[in-house]
C-alpha cells in the first residue's frame, strides 16, 4: 500500500503539476535550491495550506478524511521553532499524544532518545534553536503517525545531533513509518531511500538517490560543479 500519492498538485506560482508516489516505510528526501518548493510541497501533502490537484493517504483521498482521524495518521516539524509560551520540554512532548487520548505512553523514553532528559522539566523558550528542533522531532515521534513530514530538521542541529535525526528517521522507516523530510545537505542522501528533487516549483527528478543525483543535475539545478563519489560524499574539483 502507498502511504502518499499526488496527482498534478499544485499551490498557486510555487508548485506546479507534482506527481509522486511513496510507499509504506520509505525514508525521501526533498532537495532543491532555496524557493525551489519544498516546504510548500510538505505543507500541501498535509493539508495545511489549499492546493488543486489530488493528494491520497493509504489509497484515500486526503479531503475525505476527518480532521481527528488526520491528527493520528500524519504530523508536521516546521522549520519554525519559536515556541511562545513557556512549556516544559515534556508537556511539548506529551501533546503528541493528545490524539490518542493518552498524554503519558512512551514519553519517558521519546525525551530520551531525542537526548532531551536533561531538559525535560526546562521551559521550551529557553532553549536554543537546535534543542528546540529536537523537542519539536520528539513531539512528533510521540504521535507514532504512519506518515510524518519533516521541514529541514538537520538546520539548527549541530554535527552530532543531525546525525541521531537521521538514524531517527531511519528508525521510524525500519518500523514502516513514513518519514518525508526536505533538506539542504546532498552528502546526507546516502541514508534515503528515494530523493525528489525540486527546481523552481517542478519535480525534476525522483528515485533512488546514486541514480537521481548525477553530475548534470547538479549543475543544472544546483549550478555546482561537483560528482558524487561512491557513498554520495559530495566532491567540488
Amino acid at each position: 500500500m502507498n502511504a502518499l500519492e499526488t496527482r498534478h498538485l499544485t499551490v498557486g506560482q510555487r508548485l506546479t503539476d507534482i506527481d509522486l508516489i511513496i510507499p509504506n516505510g520509505k525514508l525521501v528526501g526533498l532537495v532543491g535550491p532555496n524557493g525551489s518548493g519544498k516546504s510548500t510541497l510538505l505543507q500541501a501533502v498535509g493539508g495545511l495550506i489549499p492546493a488543486s490537484g489530488h493528494v491520497f493517504w493509504e489509497n484515500r483521498p486526503l479531503s475525505s478524511i476527518p480532521a481527528m482521524e488526520r491528527g493520528r495518521m500524519s504530523a508536521w516539524v516546521p522549520q519554525e521553532t519559536h515556541f511562545a509560551f513557556g512549556f516544559t520540554v515534556r508537556s511539548v512532548v506529551a501533546q503528541g499524544r493528545y490524539a490518542h487520548g493518552d498524554d503519558d505512553h512512551g514519553v519517558d523514553a521519546i525525551i530520551d532518545r531525542c537526548d532531551l532528559t536533561s531538559l525535560a522539566d526546562r521551559p521550551v523558550n529557553r532553549l536554543s534553536g537546535g534543542e528546540r528542533m529536537r523537542v519539536l522531532l520528539a513531539r512528533v515521534l510521540a504521535t507514532e503517525a504512519p506518515l510524518q513530514l519533516w521541514d529541514e530538521p538537520l538546520g539548527p542541529l549541530d554535527a552530532r545531533h543531525a546525525l541521531e535525526v537521521l538514524m531517527i528517521a531511519r528508525e521510524q522507516a525500519e518500523a514502516g513509518r513514513t518519514v518525508i523530510l526536505s533538506l539542504h545537505d546532498l552528502r546526507t542522501a546516502h541514508c534515503l531511500d528515494a530523493v525528489a528533487v525540486l527546481d523552481q516549483g517542478r519535480l525534476r527528478a525522483w528515485g533512488q538517490p546514486d541514480e537521481v543525483l548525477t553530475e548534470q543535475l547538479l549543475l543544472d539545478v544546483f549550478g555546482v560543479k561537483a560528482r558524487m563519489l561512491p557513498g554520495l560524499v559530495l566532491e567540488i574539483p
